[in-house]
């Protein structure tokens, strides 16, 4: 590791400690996790719907792909704003509704989530404070376990909200490989950390823009990307489907662009390297993790065996890689300018 690498900020800490938060969370949430779990599979919903906003929405995306390619189930993201502003309920007998926020305080969350209860859905919070108000309108309650985040962007409470949902899928449907492999995601992150972007790294001390392209759950890391871009950075991101940059976005892609992909080695991998191909062809400077795609310039990254717990690595390098380059341009990651650690929205 560098000296560079070294240098303590609050969220370098606490990228570091993404694999203790990890093992905690396995050992600490089996009991919650289990009982939840044998409930869904009495009641046998037939939809699940997220609330959250930001990073912890972004978990939600990414859960909403497992468990539609793994749990056979539709999901969708309910807007907090219809219950908290336009004071809707919403009919959703035969639901499970997962409320997804590390502070567990935004009004409109937590409204949301009762909302969903009172209509008839079985309501799950995911949230690092288990006394808060979200933990205390909803029928199950996981602590994430993560410990406490100072550092404004979160890191280690987004990988253990989307642990948590996928401990909740494994053992609901009895998916032992999952289980398996969430067992023994701690240690890949230990790897995760240690994989330097560097050829990244020097094309983005000196560029304010750039798109982050995924597919499937790997879009659902992509937007995460963005958004910390955003915040540490001050880099402005967009992240996109590898399908969907080519109807309109592709249109700013020239000779020069940064692109970062991120290629899952999941069902996705093929249509990723196509439309990469086809992107190519205007000359954009790409840079993917993950499998290895054409024209480009390939990135470290680790791997853990499992298509739904693969892209999770692809953050986790992410984060150290940001943490980084947020100093390199002269910010300070811990403490970007207009946020705040807990947003409170209605």
């Amino acid at each position: 590791m560098t000296e560079t690498a070294k240098t303590a900020t609050r969220m370098r800490s606490e990228i570091e400690e993404i694999p203790e938060a990890l093992e905690r969370l396995i050992a600490s949430g089996s009991v919650a996790i289990a009982e939840a779990a044998t409930e869904l599979r009495r009641i046998d919903p037939r939809l699940v719907t997220t609330i959250a906003r930001g990073s912890s929405d972004h978990a939600a995306a990414y859960l909403k792909y497992a468990f539609e390619v793994y749990g056979g189930l539709p999901v969708a993201s309910l807007g907090p704003s219809v219950s908290s502003i336009y004071g809707a309920t919403l009919r959703l007998d035969r639901s499970v509704s997962l409320a997804i926020s590390q502070s567990g305080q935004s009004p409109d969350i937590v409204e949301t989530a009762r909302m969903s209860r009172a209509g008839g859905a079985l309501a799950i919070a995911l949230t690092n404070d288990i006394r808060s108000p979200l933990a205390h309108v909803c029928d199950h309650c996981f602590d994430i376990a993560a410990g406490p985040e100072r550092s404004v962007a979160a890191t280690k409470t987004f990988v253990n909200s989307v642990v948590a949902g996928l401990l909740l899928l494994a053992h609901w449907k009895q998916d032992d490989r999952l289980i398996e492999a969430l067992g023994r995601l701690p240690g890949h992150c230990r790897q995760a950390i240690d994989c330097r972007w560097d050829p990244l790294m020097e094309r983005m001390q000196a560029r304010d823009s750039l798109y982050v392209l995924g597919r499937g759950p790997s879009l659902a890391i992509a937007n995460e990307m963005a958004l910390k871009f955003k915040e540490t950075c001050q880099v402005h991101a967009e992240a996109y489907s590898a399908a969907e940059v080519m109807h309109g976005p592709v249109s700013i892609v020239d000779k020069g662009f940064p692109l970062l992909v991120l290629a899952a080695n999941d069902a996705s991998r093929g249509a990723v390297a196509g439309a990469i191909e086809k992107l190519a062809a205007s000359g954009p400077d790409i840079f993917a993790t993950g499998a290895p795609l054409p024209c480009s310039t390939q990135l470290a990254s680790a791997a853990t065996g499992h298509p739904a717990t693969d892209p999770l690595l692809a953050i986790v390098s992410f984060y150290a890689f940001i943490e980084e380059l947020a100093r390199r341009r002269g910010k300070n990651p811990d403490v970007p300018p207009n946020l705040r650690k807990v947003t409170e929205t209605v």
